[in-house]
């Protein structure tokens, strides 16, 4: 699950598109600007907010 959950300028919900998002673009398979198209996302605002975020569980998780 994607934290923040909406976008800060506009108020969308995101968080709902994060984990597709995740597979299909940070994976490589796709190009992000596509998979955000298909997904719907089509404010700057709330693509730049998908883009730019990192999951903290993935940086903390091997201290666990």
């Amino acid at each position: 699950m994607m934290i923040p959950v909406r976008c800060f300028t506009c108020g969308n919900v995101v968080g709902e598109h994060w984990e597709e998002f995740k597979e299909r673009a940070r994976e490589g398979d796709e190009d992000p600007g596509e998979v955000l198209d298909d997904l719907g996302v089509d404010r700057h605002c709330c693509r730049r907010m998908i883009v730019s975020h990192r999951d903290l569980v993935d940086v903390v998780s091997p201290y666990q």
